[in-house]
């Protein structure tokens, strides 16, 4: 858990709705947060004039400046270090670590440091810092380039972990990411850059709240990230066949909205999680855990997982057979069923 979620440091807008992909969303999100505070920088492995891998930060720097949104050497320890000590100044840092798997070089400063400090001094030294990852498949990405690593930072107490789905969510949650007092993991879906949605820059958001993405009456799909369209299209194809299917878009990993889930599943009684990762002592697990605690006297069926394989990710080639896709999930949710209608 983290000390506070307040979103102190939202401005206030006026709604200003546009059509943009996710990448736009989030650099929009960058641009409006450190026009709004000048104590937010931004920096990491070719953010600068390159504007990052993925073009996330393309603009930033020619528009703020270098003491706004700058590069820094290929070190991802000493990023999230430095991050850390402008944080215990003062300053809001936004880092970006390139990569999923990239980011584990700094794993140690995260865990010892960015997680601890508040809880260490009992609150005298908050952390307002947020850690932009790419994570995620479904680009063909090679080795350290693709993986699935939230686990790892959602079994870290003092972390919030938050993963968008949308480019609403994108905008609205890293905004509040930035506001927010305490530290703060942004997993965006590689695989979801691109895709396109309405932005509203007034709507702010709660960290720590999930979302209904569909309405349904006889099952409820469990994702968050690049797994929530794949759950929207399953459950197109279920509806197709007959079969009302709800969609929960879990949003945030740390704090998790069991009041949301807990609903969600009551209300149809069968249940499948969805995600790309591993699924052994997964955060796919830990929902699965908490459904069964709270929903029990409410379930139809045993809840089902749809996930990665207990493997090292895949290759690209390979990567379609490890993923999730439509099929798994279709396969589940009939799984749900054969015990009523035998």
């Amino acid at each position: 858990m983290t000390i506070a979620h307040e979103d102190i440091r939202v401005d206030e807008r006026s709604s200003d709705v546009s059509t943009m992909s996710m990448a736009s969303a989030l650099n929009l999100a960058l641009a409006d947060a450190i026009q709004a505070d000048p104590e937010v920088v931004v920096f990491g492995e070719d953010v600068g004039a390159l504007g990052g891998v993925f073009r996330i930060t393309d603009g930033l720097t020619a528009r703020f400046g270098e003491d706004r949104c700058f590069d820094t050497p290929l070190a991802e320890s000493g990023i999230v270090g430095t991050a850390v000590g402008m944080a215990m100044n003062g300053m809001r840092p936004v880092v970006e670590l390139q990569f999923d798997a990239f980011a584990l070089p700094a794993f140690e400063q995260v865990v010892s440091h960015v997680a601890k400090l508040g809880n260490r001094t009992r609150g005298g030294v908050r952390m307002p810092l947020v850690i932009r990852i790419p994570f995620g498949g479904g680009i063909g990405g090679v080795e350290h380039h693709c993986d699935s690593s939230e686990a790892y930072y959602a079994h870290t107490p003092g972390l919030t972990v938050v993963s968008p789905s949308t480019p609403q969510d994108a905008y609205s949650m890293l905004r509040a990411a930035i506001a927010s007092p305490d530290p703060v993991i942004f997993l965006e879906p590689k695989k979801l850059y691109w895709t396109k949605g309405d932005v509203d820059t007034s709507v702010t958001a709660e960290i720590g709240t999930a979302r209904i993405a569909r309405d349904g009456t006889d099952v409820t799909l469990l994702a968050y990230g690049a797994a929530v369209p794949l759950a929207l299209e399953a459950a197109e194809v279920a509806a197709s066949e007959g079969r009302s299917v709800q969609v929960v878009d879990i949003r945030s990993l740390s704090p998790f909205d069991d009041d949301t889930v807990t609903a969600a599943v009551r209300a149809t009684g069968r249940a499948v999680v969805i995600a790309e990762a591993p699924g052994y002592a997964s955060v796919a697990s830990e929902i699965q855990a908490r459904v069964f605690e709270r929903c029990f006297e409410h379930l139809e069926a045993p809840v089902r997982r749809v996930t990665g394989f207990d493997t090292p990710f895949a290759p690209p080639k390979l990567e379609h057979w490890y993923l999730p896709d439509v099929d798994r999930i279709l396969d589940a949710i009939d799984s749900l069923h054969w015990e009523e209608e035998s």
